[in-house]
């Protein structure tokens, strides 16, 4: 033990400067509940005295004071430890509680009957196992450690896989999204161009029945005014003008006979008469 106690020749309590100890407990054999022995290299045990209490510390357990309540101490709760529980439990599943449990039983018996000493922290290293024992172990974890990478292997593929998943989910509604689009507006063309057709073919349709109405209102005028024309005096004169303009002159002593109508030719010679007498 490292003693961190100064004083003069006075030896007053009040001249006592308590400092820290760091106390080293080595090699410490200890058996498992199923019987296997072990032993706990080193143990550090970081512990302070009072001031207040030195001079009582002194008086009742004497400069060695650490011997009982930390030497001795640490191997009686490590033995108790170990007794109870397996050599798994002591050397993988229990062993990161060691260090509060040592600090928390020392602490417990150093308060009742030796108050002036303050366990700080216990510092346990991992205990020497037999070599057999020992490579077990270390194939168990190694398995255990392939298992959890497996393990871990599985947890990324299948993240990988969900947001793939994602991926292709979102890929594929965008996919949908723009056919929709896509097919919205073809819709939307082909309306449109079926609509300005439609208008096209008003158009022309109306365009046709305005030639038609106009080519009909020409023949029904040509037709009023024909029906206009067909009086008996208007249709003389276009015999007569017809018979006129085909006219031949013959001479000689033979002329050809000719059958006319007496009454178109009357009513010719008639209206020509008329006609001599009103210039006259």
């Amino acid at each position: 033990m490292r003693l961190g106690l100064f004083y003069n020749s006075s030896f007053h309590i009040n001249n006592f400067v308590p400092l820290f100890f760091d106390e080293q407990v080595k090699d410490i054999p200890c058996g498992t509940k199923g019987g296997v022995m072990i032993s706990f290299e080193k143990i550090e045990v970081v512990n302070r005295l009072s001031k207040e209490y030195v001079y009582e510390t002194l008086l009742n357990y004497g400069v060695q004071y650490d011997k009982t309540w930390i030497y001795d101490k640490i191997h009686h709760e490590i033995n108790q430890f170990c007794s109870a529980q397996s050599l798994q439990q002591v050397y993988i599943d229990l062993f990161d509680q060691i260090d509060e449990k040592m600090k928390d039983a020392l602490q417990v018996d150093c308060t009742r009957y030796a108050p002036g000493i303050e366990i700080l922290s216990v510092r346990v290293t991992k205990p020497s196992i037999p070599s057999s024992i020992r490579r077990n172990f270390e194939a168990m974890e190694e398995e255990r450690t392939k298992a959890l990478i497996a393990i871990e292997r599985q947890k990324v593929a299948e993240k990988e896989a969900e947001t793939q998943k994602k991926i292709a989910l979102a890929e594929a509604e965008k996919n949908s999204q723009v056919s929709k689009i896509q097919m919205e507006q073809k819709l939307m063309e082909k309306d449109s161009a079926r609509k300005q057709a439609d208008i096209e073919n008003q158009m022309y349709m109306a365009r046709e029945k305005s030639l038609a109405d106009a080519d009909f209102y020409r023949v029904l005028k040509e037709a009023e005014a024909n029906k206009l024309k067909l009086t008996p005096e208007f249709l003389e004169l276009r015999f007569i003008e017809s018979i006129a303009n085909n006219s031949k002159i013959f001479f000689g002593n033979k002329v050809p006979n000719m059958v006319f109508d007496q009454r178109l030719l009357g009513n010719f010679l008639t209206t020509a008469g008329r006609k001599d007498v009103m210039d006259a």
